[in-house]
């Protein structure tokens, strides 16, 4: 950019507003398709070479949760998320308790200590989860309230962590879990799942990077995809072949990971 090294440079915000217009705009590849025709011009790329595709991790920008955190804010979000829209219907179906154990947000160090306490505690929540869904899923109930996103992931998540027996909700033990790619551990980010490559491990996403692989040529990206975590490379090959054939730049061998 042409700036001094000890260049302050620019306030973050700048960035991440820039970000945020190229998204509203879906313009985030004009910029790549735009360098793509210029190399092409330039004799820099060309169509049936071989190309690749490798994928990293991309952090979502949540908190880290553990389970119990992870099912209590995610009980929070749907009442916090049903107030807002039927905040009279909601008092009559609130007990009374319920203002005080979820009026702020569910932390570790707030929680019960010991294994037991921990599993009542988990059942607790279990109990009035599923007597907010109940009564949302109720005839009576206002019915754009099961439309609400924070009510979908609520129920995804009882899925999820509880399984019933003889009436009541239980807490699953962790070997009795679910994949946990299938899980989502932020009521804010539900598509922030976790992920699982080699030895890394995250919460978040996955960006797949393809680029030419030719000996001695220089190397250049032709395409990126954002995904959920547990996409691994190959199944993106069709769409991957769909884009690179719009741009012309098919190739005659494609390497991937199968995951």
């Amino acid at each position: 950019m042409g700036l001094d090294l000890a260049d302050p440079g620019f306030d973050y915000s700048v960035l991440s507003k820039f970000r945020a217009r190229l998204l509203a705009g879906a313009a985030e590849m004009k910029l790549l398709d735009t360098m793509l025709e210029q190399f092409k011009a330039q004799g820099l790329l060309k169509p049936r070479g071989k190309q690749r595709t490798d994928s990293t991790h991309v952090l979502a920008a949540i908190r880290t949760l553990n389970r119990l955190e992870s099912v209590g804010e995610t009980l929070r979000a749907a009442l916090n998320a049903v107030a807002t829209v039927a905040p009279e219907w909601l008092r009559e179906q609130a007990a009374p308790e319920w203002f005080d154990r979820y009026s702020t947000r569910i932390e570790e160090s707030r929680l019960p200590k010991g294994q037991e306490a921990r599993e009542q505690y988990a059942e607790l929540l279990g109990a009035d989860g599923s007597h907010l869904l109940s009564a949302i899923y109720e005839p009576s109930a206002p019915a754009h309230l099961r439309d609400l996103p924070a009510v979908q992931i609520l129920r995804r998540t009882w899925v999820y962590h509880y399984y019933a027996q003889e009436g009541r909700l239980r807490w699953r033990k962790a070997e009795d879990l679910p994949p946990a790619a299938l899980r989502s551990d932020s009521p804010y980010d539900p598509e922030a799942h976790y992920g699982n490559k080699r030895s890394q491990t995250w919460t978040g996403y996955k960006v797949h990077l393809t680029e030419t692989c030719d000996d001695a040529e220089v190397h250049l990206i032709t395409h990126v995809e954002t995904t959920l975590a547990g996409v691994t490379d190959s199944e993106l090959a069709a769409p991957i072949h769909e884009a690179l054939a719009q741009r012309t730049l098919l190739p005659d061998e494609h390497f991937l990971d199968s995951g």
